[in-house]
């Protein structure tokens, strides 16, 4: 009688061993990777919006404020020898 499942080596049950804890490592590094570009662009958006309101709230302020009134050029003293 034959066996209807055919026997894997011991050589081949390795190599399949490796592959899928190399197939794990990959995902996870993928996974991590993904993870750390997801949360920079979060901080990168963050920042962006608190640099859009600080320029808003400035470009508010100085239109508020009034024009700092011009100073009168003071004139040279002129030295005689």
């Amino acid at each position: 009688m034959t066996k209807s499942t055919p026997r894997v080596s011991a050589a081949r049950r390795n190599a399949e061993t490796i592959l899928s804890q190399s197939r794990k490592r990959q995902e996870s590094f993928k996974l991590d990777q993904q993870i750390a570009h997801d949360a920079m662009m979060q901080k990168t958006a963050r920042l962006r919006e608190l640099r859009l309101a600080k320029e808003a709230a400035d470009a508010e302020a100085a239109a508020a404020a009034p024009a700092p009134k011009a100073r009168k050029a003071r004139k040279a003293k002129t030295t005689t020898d």
